[in-house]
């Protein structure tokens, strides 16, 4: 299973990481994320000693399948467990990590929310006062990341159906649950499975209530739904009918984020979204696309009808459509999603970005931008105005994840969620006095 970092923007570019540092408090980037000594949020240091490795370098070999599971060192699923857990294990309060301390094993977990760590009680009552803000909904984090190893045995997502209701008529997860027969069934088949036994078997933890792992299998699910469902809703936010034409659909700046251990039938939820459609191709485009099923090159005829073919390119958007698009060896797209671009976290980021955020203003593409937060939403739209891109309108996503994520170095703040607001743009602004002069032309 992938350990999560928690929400973190990623990166368009990898970096030579430096030499091995002194032990020390972790790298905060300019989000609040951990990051790794050379600034790649996300990827802490902790992860990669946790997981054998030196580099980031060694951790994208391994995403990209060029390391095989042995060098992760680990034998069983107890190891497996620990791994994960053992990367989120830092004193929240003064932030010294294990090898920082006198007895590693000092570290002590909060017993309600089983999430965050102190080093002693002087700590813990230190920090109780901004903890206790965030107590609850932490406790929800640490379940849902355990809990979210059912999408690697394949038992969650549960099977879903073809919609009953106009995609119009879909406002949201409550509706969409509705729609879905026999789910209380489904919930408990899963909640009394194989997977989830072996699960409580070896985190470590005591095993919540029946209720408590239901509700957590629904708030994965979503966030298993969350981005077709976000695509739909953009198709039809720009008035792109699927049951028209087959459509082409690029996800910019795709990562191990959308493409570690993606199957063919990921996005598939798009066909019971809009059932008879003509087909629906979706390239993901990025370079940090992990190798697997969907690392086959773009389609050069029209996707198949009535299904979703995934395929990928690994590099970056501008030099995909230079070298793919402009020569037909794919189609141009109908319309571009990027999930958490995250190009406000830093100039570095910004600067990779523009080349393809120009690209797509001054082809007057369809696009749409997720973010994580209001915090992002008001920083991305900062930047888009400023490059005086064409901005459609943006708001909170109804289709946004139910899974609470907890900034990774600095859990006592409010979680995040994937999707949680999404910004739509459409080529650049007007320029005053534009249309006479094309007139005139």
């Amino acid at each position: 299973a992938q350990p999560n970092a928690g929400a973190a923007p990623k990166t368009g570019r990898s970096k030579k990481a430096p030499e091995e540092p002194a032990a020390r408090a972790p790298d905060v980037d300019s989000l609040g994320f951990q990051a790794m000594d050379r600034n790649v949020p996300g990827l802490s240091h902790v992860i990669l000693q946790k997981l054998n490795m030196k580099s980031y370098e060694d951790y994208k070999s391994a995403l990209d399948g060029r390391k095989s599971g042995s060098d992760f060192g680990i034998r069983t699923y107890f190891d497996m467990f620990q791994k994960m857990e053992d990367t989120f294990k830092f004193c929240v309060e003064c932030k010294k990590l294990p090898n920082a301390l006198p007895d590693p094993k000092s570290l002590r977990r909060c017993k309600r929310c089983q999430n965050v760590y102190y080093c002693g009680v002087a700590c813990q009552r230190a920090n109780w006062p901004l903890h206790k803000k965030f107590c609850k909904k932490l406790k929800l984090v640490a379940l849902d990341r355990l809990v979210e190893w059912l999408i690697f045995t394949g038992d969650i997502p549960f099977p879903t159906e073809t919609w009953t209701k106009p995609a119009r008529e879909v406002k949201g997860w409550e509706d969409w649950f509705s729609m879905q027969e026999h789910l209380e069934e489904k919930l408990g088949a899963i909640v009394a499975g194989r997977y989830m036994t072996l699960l409580w078997a070896n985190a470590g933890k005591p095993r919540p209530e029946d209720a408590e792992l239901r509700e957590s299998i629904r708030r994965l699910v979503t966030d298993f739904h969350s981005r077709p469902l976000t695509i739909g809703l953009a198709l039809r936010l720009f008035g792109i009918d699927p049951l028209t034409r087959p459509l082409t659909v690029h996800v910019v700046g795709a990562s191990h984020v959308e493409t570690l251990n993606t199957r063919l039938t990921d996005y598939d939820e798009l066909t019971r979204m809009f059932p008879g459609h003509q087909g629906v191709e979706m390239v993901m485009v990025g370079v940090d696309v992990v190798d697997g099923p969907i690392m086959r090159p773009p389609l050069t005829t029209l996707a198949p009808r009535g299904s979703v073919y995934l395929s990928s390119y690994k590099g970056l958007y501008h030099d995909f459509w230079e070298s793919h698009v402009e020569t037909k060896l794919a189609a141009r797209p109908d319309l571009v999603v990027g999930f958490h671009p995250g190009f406000h976290a830093c100039p570095d980021l910004l600067a990779g970005w523009l080349p393809t955020l120009l690209l797509l203003r001054d082809y007057r593409l369809p696009v749409l931008f997720t973010v994580y937060s209001e915090q992002e939403l008001k920083a991305s739209l900062q930047i888009l105005v400023e490059l005086e891109t064409h901005i459609v309108g943006y708001t909170s996503n109804p289709f946004a994840s139910l899974r609470p994520e907890q900034v990774y170095s600095s859990p006592n703040k409010a979680p995040v969620y994937c999707s949680s607001h999404y910004i739509a743009l459409l080529g650049a602004e007007a320029v005053p006095g534009a249309e006479e002069l094309e007139d005139d032309d």
